[in-house]
Order: C-alpha cells, then structure tokens, then sequence
C-alpha cells in the first residue's frame, strides 16, 4: 500500500521537499510501516507556447507553458502516476529517459515501439515506480523531433533517511542544454527526409532555455546561477539537445563528478566535462572561500567529428556571486573558460575513461562476469537510393543519408511493436531475425566499401528472460568517422571496455574492467572506435535501443529487443494499460 501525495508538477523542487517531508512526517508517526513508499501524481498538458530567442518568435509545443518543460520530482521506491493531455495537432508520447520501467514496459513511450502516440484530444496515464535508482534522469517527447522542446529533468532523491554518498549541497540546480530552431524542427526534418539531405543545424544552443550573450539579441535571454561564496552546490546536469553532444566549462572553477544517468560513480574532479544527449550527470561546484562581486562565464559547445554542418557556437550562462557591487556592462568580457577544439576525440575518449561504478556494498555493480549472448554491432551512416524520377541532396544526386546497425535501416511500423507482441500479432509487423553480426564484414575504420546502400526493414532481436549480453558497438568510417550516442530503454548497461580503430576480440577482452565499470543507460561509440557493453536481459518487453542524435534515429540508426517473459512472479510484463493509445 501506498501513500499517495498529489505535486502539480509547476512545483518547484523546495516545495516539492517540504510537502513531501511534511507529509513524511505525519505518515512516519501514523503508519511506519508505509512511510517508505508514496505515490506522486503529476498533470503534463502539452500545448502551445509563443517563445522568443534570437529576436525570432515561434509557435513551440510545451508542457504545462514551460519552456523547458516542469520538474518531476521523486524519490527513489515512489510510484509515479504522470496524465499527459494532448492540446494540439501533432501525435506525441513522453520518454522517462533512463527510468528502468521494471515488467511496465507499456509506459516507456517511445511511439509505434512501446505505445501508439498520443492523438490530439486524447490522454494517456503513465504510471510507473522508481526502482534503484537515484540522481538525475530526463523526460522528452519520443516521436520525430518534438523533443526539440518538449523536454525537462527528472529528479530522484534517494529513499528517506537515506543520504548522498557525498557531502550534503547547499543547494540543488537542473542545468538542461538544449538546442533552439528560429523555425520549426518538424518542418527541418520532414524537409530533409524528404530531398535526402543533411537537415539545417540549429541557430543556438541554449543553457535552461536561454541562450546567453554570445548570440545576437540575446543578452537579456541569459541564464544566471546565483550562488555565495564557500558553498557547495549539486549541479543536475543534462544533455536534452537534438543531435549535438557537448563541452561545458565553468570559468576557474573545478568541477566533481558524482553521479551519471542515476548511478553514482567515484568522483573524480575536472575543469571540462563531455555530455552527449539522452546523458545526464550530477557534479558538484564548490564556490571560492571569499569573492564578494565576481562573475564568471560557463560555456558550453559541439564536440562532432563527422562530414556535415554543424551548429559550431557557443552557448554561455553567468555565474554570479552574491552580491556583485557593480552591475556587469558587457558580458562577454567576463572570464570565459577554454573548451577543447571542436574534434577533440583523445580529450572525449580520457574524460570518459574517468567513469566508474562505487561498486561498494550498498551500491554493487554487478557486471555479468560470463556472456550468454555476443552481438557485434557496426553503427553508422549508409545511403539509400534516390526514388525515381527525383534528383536528391544525399552524399550525390542520386543516393539520399541512411544510417544502420548491421546494415539495417530500422522502418518503425504504423503499429506498436509491443502490442504486436504482447497480443501475439506480430507477423507483417516486424521479423526476429535482426543480425547478431554485420553479413558483410568489412575494415570498419578503413577505407569504405564502394556499395553505402543499408537494407531498409522492421527486425528485432529475441532474449529469453535474464540472458546476460555482450554488445561490441563498433564506429564505421562509411561517409566518415563520427560518434554516436546510444540510449537502450528499459535497462542500464555496463562499459566494460573502449578503444579506437577496430574491435579485436582477440585482445581486446584481456584489457576489460569487469570489477567497477560504469553504469549507464546512453553512452557514446567513439569516432572510429568501439565500445563494448554488458547487460542482464532481466526486464520482460520490447526496447528500443538508438542513436540520440535524433537526425541519425530519423535516418534509422535504431533497433528493439524483445525480452521474453520470466518464470517467477514479478518476471512477467504486466497487462496493458486501459487507456492505451490506438494508433
């Protein structure tokens, strides 16, 4: 039995903490034996919102009139029950980015994987609990490229009385990077489906929205964290931008890193830090002993290795100590920190070897030591012919942009893969024969084969309940070298190892870290290299698992697991849903 607490989900998280202790409190006195479990009820009403940047006003989608979106606040053991109302004309589902969605799998999100979309004047309930994880998690819109700004965090407390296993912050901060369009994503993507081109990059990144005073028209628009001197404040930093993974940097400040995709990691300190999107990362500023009216930039920009155009600017925000004696008169003359070269893979490869798992008694991380499933999985860019009697904007006039995994363009049906599934109808929706290993193996960091043509179908790969998988996530140089972010639904996975060049699996499993490794749900394949990740298939369901730049999953760098049920009790997908969108 549960406590059940209702949190519009306007609330900010200082409120969110008191009515939760409040209510604690009294549950703690009356009934113990339930205070640890509360049921916290949201309302996200998408709709319509007029926002200016750059001097350009547009029509863009939101939640609850927020740009980015509201918090969702919980704790960990809560269940979490979140109505989304759909106010306007396009379909859309809502992703808990990194929430486990233990046997619930019907409410992940992911359109025509797990669920039909949201049609216009229709909900859809989410209902779900947050089991073992703690920190800072992501939800966004899961259909095209809507997540262009419907997007905010997820923060998880840990359970009541439990404490952070490091000092206690002052004060707790989202930090959300996103990406700003002067026009409408939808329009730039549909466009470029369409000719077969690269789409056009967006005019701004932006830090909680705003992009700060490096852009034009937009110093007012600029996001200032205030904070006092000797403290330490817990940054709850996230990746929610479309298709660019970033460099941020606080000027002369330090930062430690504590946790990543809600689990905690050993610290470590760094003045520069690497966050792809779909990643999320809790590090902790500790502020100068004494700086009376000083105010440093923080920065943020492109990490990308690959052939096409990119949104190579700067996104700036302001930290400000209290009180400045003097108002600041030019921004950009501020101290401003010094972020790695734009194609700066040796900084990005370090900096993510840094990541490793507590694996202490009360936070294990249990690697699978032995591997029931290998899968060798060669990602990347591919081409598909240009239909007939059409001239395309692709690598030539003939060919538009692909991308694969095993040379398969993953097609999303026009049904939901899980209902297929689940209601025994999956024959004409998709095929379980998804390859274990690329049919045509090829110097995947060399010289390209002459043929860049990817299959074009709907194929999952099939796991019986607890399978223990190995997946080696290999970078191809097929129309270049470039990193890719990959998110799995539904579980967390373990790098056990990286490298650049190609996979050997001769040697390379000697050099695996199979004591500490990290813990993740999103983690990058590196620009002409590998990584290799293990996972127990202990989640009954069917999973996406895709590139988060959104142009390479539009081009189809996406495919799902289908994990069978298991034996015992809580091995088994539960029922869908009554209100389960139709498409």
């Amino acid at each position: 039995m549960a406590v059940v607490s209702h949190f519009h989900s306007s609330s900010l998280l200082s409120s969110s903490m008191r009515a939760s202790f409040l209510l604690g409190f009294w549950v703690t006195l009356l009934l113990p034996e339930l205070a640890a479990s509360v049921t916290r009820h949201y309302t996200f009403n998408i709709d319509y919102l007029n926002v200016t940047r750059l001097c350009h006003t547009r029509s863009l989608l939101s939640v609850n009139g927020k740009f980015p979106g509201p918090r969702l606040v919980a704790r960990e053991g809560d269940r979490v029950v979140i109505k989304v109302v759909n106010h306007v004309s396009n379909n859309v589902s809502i992703h808990w980015h990194g929430i486990r969605q233990l046997t619930s799998g019907w409410f992940d999100g992911p359109s025509y994987v797990t669920q039909c979309p949201i049609q216009t004047n229709q909900s859809f309930t989410y209902n779900f609990t947050i089991t073992g994880q703690r920190g800072t998690l992501l939800w966004h819109a899961h259909i095209s490229w809507l997540r262009a700004t419907i997007y905010g965090p997820i923060i998880i407390l840990p359970k009541r009385n439990d404490s952070y296993p490091f000092p206690k912050p002052h004060k707790e901060i989202p930090i959300l990077f996103g990406e700003w369009f002067n026009t409408d994503p939808e329009a730039i993507i549909s466009q470029a489906l369409q000719n077969g081109a690269g789409p056009n990059v967006s005019d701004a990144y932006t830090i909680n929205g705003l992009p700060g005073p490096l852009y034009n028209c937009s110093s007012k628009d600029t996001y200032r964290l205030k904070v006092r001197p000797g403290k330490t404040y817990l940054l709850r930093l996230i990746n929610a931008a479309l298709n660019d993974e970033l460099f941020f940097s606080i000027a002369n400040h330090t930062l430690t890193v504590v946790e990543a995709d809600a689990s905690y990691v050993k610290p470590f300190t760094a003045a520069t830090l690497f966050i792809s999107p779909g990643q999320t990362m809790n590090v902790l500023l500790k502020t100068k002993p004494f700086f009376p009216n000083a105010t440093f930039l923080m920065t943020a920009r492109p990490y990308f290795t690959g052939q096409g155009a990119i949104d190579n600017t700067t996104v700036a925000g302001i930290l400000q100590y209290k009180h400045p004696s003097q108002p600041i008169k030019n921004l950009t003359l501020l101290p401003q920190p010094t972020l790695p070269p734009i194609n700066a893979t040796t900084f990005v490869a370090n900096f993510s070897a840094n990541f490793k798992s507590l694996a202490n008694a009360k936070f294990p991380a249990n690697v699978p030591q032995k591997v029931d499933k290998f899968f060798f999985f060669a990602v990347g860019l591919g081409t598909n012919p240009c239909p007939k009697n059409m001239t395309c904007q692709g690598p030539s006039n003939t060919t538009k942009f692909a991308a694969s995994i095993n040379n398969v363009s993953f097609a999303l049906p026009s049904v939901a893969l899980l209902q297929s599934y689940y209601f025994g109808r999956s024959n004409g929706v998709y095929k379980t024969d998804f390859p274990a290993k690329p049919l045509n193996p090829f110097n995947y960091t060399g010289t390209p084969p002459n043929n860049t043509n990817v299959s074009n179908d709907t194929k999952v790969v099939v796991l019986k309940f607890n399978t223990s998988v190995e997946i080696i996530l290999q970078d191809t140089n097929i129309l270049g070298a470039e990193s890719h972010p990959l998110h799995l639904h539904g579980f967390n996975f373990f790098i056990v190892g990286q490298g650049f060049g190609n996979y050997d699996a001769k040697k390379d499993p000697a050099n695996y870290n199979l004591v500490d490794p990290v813990e993740r749900n999103t983690a990058s394949v590196p620009s002409g290299g590998w990584i290799a990740i293990r996972f127990f298939a202990d989640n009954p369901g069917v999973w996406f698992m895709h590139c988060h730049l959104d142009v390479h999953t539009s081009w189809g760098l996406r495919m799902a697991w289908q994990v069978q049920d298991g034996t015992g009790p809580n091995q088994k997908l539960q029922p869908p849903p009554s209100d389960l969108p139709q498409c």
